[in-house]
Formats: structure tokens, C-alpha cells, sequence
């Protein structure tokens, strides 16, 4: 057994300084285009390299290490949705089919309202679809091309989408985050629903009235003709994701989908076009696909070498000196909350973090009597609020991809993370909602 250690954290504290902290330095030196001056998946060899070094054993076994984060059944997951996401984005791109959903959606809301719908939206089909890169990759080219068309701040609208999201993934029964969290505390999913719910939902109602104020003065001239075809690739990615569809054959449908409407309805418009769009998909989506394989073998790396215990271990004891010393469940549950926060900072992916605190986050409810529903619901809630706040997290790149912005831009204006943070600490601190009502 590898001793924990928080020297094994220091490759990711690397990253962060060589990432965040070229990307400051340029910004104030007045340079364009500031945190792409060093990429993020160059930024992160020199970590690797640190995280080998401090590796114990043959150098092939630490290489193997990392390989098998890199080759990780979720990380390749969150790969393939990159490819299909961006493949179906470039097409439906190409064949106007943003162009024509944008001004059907247009058509039918008020302009004031378009921020709040977009989250709304975007929540709903997260909720039903169980995901949150999948709910990401069907609704930001949409809303994207909103933002554009009504002068709306393209932050605050990719914020919205993102915070959507998040609400979605950490309320669905059928998201992989519920499932974790459920399972390893013992509790039945729709419990741990109801206790979310009361949490999250003053969040986002605090979310949507702060959207409203700043899209209530957005600008629209006119609304442009649209072809209700070229919706059709949208609306089938969208209904298929909310009858539970595995968000790959989702995206792939969509793909096939907008190829078809795009050689039916265009002249110009030949296999070979589909073709080259689908590939300029792939590319469009290489920086976030090398960077995420490169996350998930740095997370093995440290987790081999005890760093993730580590953060347990600490937080574990920080628990039983704050419980000797108070004795009520508020220490066990800051405890569970801060420990899957910070092992989520350091794998970037929430459903790993509340696996590796699960049976640390049950022994904890144990001892300080907190209700297991209550610790199944504090692990998804802050998990998800790292996981939508992190510049090198999936659902933020994907984002910040789509949109041609720096992931760091970004988290300033995910503001229902930050405002579920807010909530979900101040339930700890007045012990609402109380766990037999729930």
C-alpha cells in the first residue's frame, strides 16, 4: 500500500500555475487571446513528467499507470462524445440548421426570456437525459447562435447552458453521479431526489431571476426566415436524450440525421461535403480530447501514489477534531463535502470523486449521524459544483470549445455553481432540510 502523501497533489498544483498563471501574466501584459498563448495540453507535460518522477517502481510500471488512466472506460467515454459532438455541431452548422432553430426559437419566445428558457431547457433535458457533456453537446451550438443573433452576452449564455447542466446531472435518477452516490450510501435514488431537490431548486430560481435581469434587455431587429427541416436534426437529438437514449447513439443519430436533411434539401450539398464536415467535427475538438486524456492519467498517477488518500485521510481527521470538540452532524457533513470538493479539484471528474469517498463519506454519516440521504445528496451536490467550475473539467472545455472561448472566461459566469455552493453550505449551517421531512 503507497503511503499517503500530499506530495503526490504537486503535478496538479504545476499545471495550475503553468496554465492559469501563463494565461495572468500574458492578460496583463495587454497580449490578445491571453490563456491560449500556452495551451492547456502542453501545460500539463511538465506535470506529467513530475507526476513520473515521483512515482515509484519501474519506469514501465508508472508508464502503465498512466496509460490505464489515459485508456480509463470514462475518459474514452468523454472522448467519443467530443468527436460526435463536434461532428454533429460542424454539420448541422453547414447545413443552416443553427441558423433555422435559432430563429424558430426566436419565433416563439420572448426575447426578454431567453436567457431563463435556455437554462430551463437545458435542465430538463439534462434531468431526463442523465448527462451533462451529452445535454451540453446538444444545446450550446443552439444557444451559441442565440447569443449572436440577440447581442446577448456569449458568456453569460454559455454560463446558462453549463448551469443547466449541472442542475440536470445532479438531480437525474438515471445520472451515473445519482447512482454512485446512492450506492455507496445505502439510499434509495428517489430519496436522495427529494433531498437535492430542496437544495438545488432555490438555487436555480435565484439563478433564472438573476438571467432574467441580464437578458431582459437584449436586442433582436428582426427574425430571420427558417426551414423547419433543418430543425429536424435538434429536435430528434433532443427527444431521443429525453426518452433515455445512450447519448452516443444520440449524437450519432443527429449526425445522420443533419447529413440527410442537408443532401436532401441543398443542391451544392454532396456525401464528400458531409464528409469533410463531420472530420472538420473531429478537429474542432482535439484540444479538449488531448487534454482530457492527458487529465485522466495524471488523476492515476496521484491517485497511485496517495494523493487522493491523502485528501481523505486529512479531511477524516479534521472531522473527528472538529466532532470532539462540537459533536453535532454539521462536522460530518462539512467533512463528506470537503473531501469529495477537493478530490473532484483533483480528478476533474465527479462520479470518480464520490466513488474513491463513498465508503470514507458512509463512515463518516455513521459516526457523526448524519442521514445517508443526506451524505448521498452532499457528495453529488459538490461534486458537481467542482465539476462545473474547473477550466480543465469536461463540461466546461466542451463549452468553451464550442464557443471559441478560454475555459477560464468561463467559470466567472456559471453562476449556478456558484450560487449552489452557496446553498448547499448554508444548508449545512442551519441543518436544512431536515432529513425527516424529506
Amino acid at each position: 500500500m503507497t503511503k499517503p502523501t500530499p506530495l503526490a497533489l504537486l503535478p496538479l498544483l504545476l499545471f495550475l500555475v503553468l496554465f492559469v498563471g501563463s494565461g495572468l501574466w500574458y492578460q496583463s501584459q495587454g497580449v490578445d487571446f491571453a490563456f491560449y498563448q500556452i495551451q492547456a495540453p502542453v501545460a500539463i507535460l511538465p506535470a506529467l513528467v513530475l507526476a513520473i518522477l515521483l512515482s515509484r517502481g519501474e519506469l514501465n510500471k508508472r508508464i502503465d499507470t498512466f496509460m490505464k488512466g489515459v485508456g480509463d472506460q470514462t475518459i474514452i467515454t468523454m472522448v467519443l462524445i467530443y468527436l460526435l459532438a463536434g461532428a454533429f455541431a460542424s454539420v448541422a452548422k453547414s447545413i443552416g440548421g443553427v441558423d433555422a432553430t435559432v430563429n424558430f426559437g426566436l419565433s416563439i419566445i420572448p426575447t426578454s426570456f431567453i436567457l431563463p428558457g435556455i437554462f430551463i431547457i437545458t435542465a430538463f433535458v439534462a434531468t431526463s437525459m442523465g448527462t451533462s457533456m451529452g445535454t451540453i453537446a446538444a444545446i450550446a451550438p443552439i444557444a451559441i447562435g442565440v447569443a449572436e443573433a440577440t447581442d446577448l452576452p456569449l458568456l453569460t449564455t454559455v454560463g446558462a447552458v453549463i448551469g443547466g447542466a449541472m442542475f440536470g446531472d445532479n438531480l437525474s435518477i438515471i445520472s451515473d453521479t445519482t447512482i454512485a452516490a446512492t450506492r455507496t450510501q445505502g439510499c434509495d435514488m428517489r430519496d436522495k431526489f427529494r433531498m437535492n431537490f430542496k437544495i438545488a431548486l432555490p438555487a436555480a430560481i435565484l439563478v433564472l431571476i438573476w438571467l432574467y435581469f441580464q437578458g431582459s434587455e437584449a436586442h433582436l431587429s428582426e427574425v430571420g426566415d427558417y426551414d423547419l427541416w433543418r430543425v429536424l436534426p435538434y429536435v430528434a437529438v433532443l427527444v431521443l436524450a429525453i426518452l433515455g437514449v445512450n447519448v452516443l447513439l444520440v449524437l450519432f443519430t443527429g449526425i445522420v440525421l443533419a447529413g440527410g436533411v442537408g443532401l436532401a434539401t441543398m443542391a451544392d450539398y454532396s456525401v464528400a461535403n458531409w464528409s469533410k464536415d463531420i472530420y472538420a467535427g473531429y478537429t474542432g475538438m482535439q484540444e479538449i480530447m488531448i487534454l482530457s486524456l492527458l487529465i485522466g492519467g495524471l488523476g492515476a498517477l496521484m491517485k497511485s501514489q496517495g494523493g487522493l488518500d491523502w485528501i481523505v485521510q486529512s479531511i477524516e481527521r479534521i472531522s473527528r477534531a472538529l466532532g470532539a470538540k462540537d459533536g453535532s452532524q454539521r462536522a460530518g457533513e462539512f467533512s463528506i463535502s470537503a473531501s469529495v470538493a477537493l478530490t473532484n479539484l483533483c480528478t476533474a471528474n465527479n462520479t470518480v470523486s464520490i466513488l474513491i469517498n463513498g465508503s470514507v463519506a458512509k463512515d463518516i454519516a455513521s459516526r457523526y449521524n448524519v442521514d445517508p440521504r443526506r451524505s448521498a445528496s452532499l457528495l453529488d451536490i459538490f461534486a458537481c459544483v467542482v465539476q462545473g467550475l474547473i477550466p480543465y473539467g469536461a463540461q466546461i472545455l466542451l463549452a468553451s470549445s464550442m464557443a471559441k472561448v478560454s475555459p477560464l472566461e468561463v467559470i466567472g459566469h456559471v453562476q449556478y455553481s456558484w450560487v449552489l455552493a452557496v446553498v448547499g453550505l448554508l444548508s449545512i449551517v442551519l441543518a436544512w432540510p431536515k432529513s425527516r421531512s424529506v
